[in-house]
């Protein structure tokens, strides 16, 4: 995956193992819980079960990557971390980032999917 410039991060603790935290991860994030090679909106780079899925995406105003990190934090307690990555070219991604990124509605839906992420665990 070519490395795009570094957004920000977003993480939560969840109750539940790492195992069970992948599982819910690819439920939220998947076509296809028992297929991450589906996710939704996003084309798959990796997945290494159950600690990290890199997915990858663009269209006319941006190329971005969101990684989900998975680490364990203690007995049936897993830290899942949303890594975003983007760029912006040109005066349309400009506007686009002004938008998606300093509106905080980048951080609106991040936090709304590790909450998804946590309910489904």
């Amino acid at each position: 995956m070519e490395r795009l410039p570094y957004i920000d991060q977003h993480a939560r603790t969840i109750d539940a193992n790492r195992d069970r935290a992948w599982t819910a991860l690819l439920e939220v994030m998947c076509k296809d819980p028992d297929d991450p090679s589906a996710p939704r909106g996003f084309r798959l780079e990796s997945a290494e079960a159950p600690a990290r899925l890199a997915l990858s995406g663009r269209h006319w105003f941006s190329r971005y990557a969101l990684i989900f990190e998975l680490d364990e934090e203690g007995p049936g307690r897993t830290r899942v971390r949303a890594q975003s990555w983007a760029e912006f070219p040109g005066l349309h991604g400009k506007i686009y980032r002004a938008l998606v990124i300093g509106s905080g509605g980048h951080k609106v839906v991040v936090r709304r999917l590790l909450r998804q992420i946590a309910v489904a665990a």
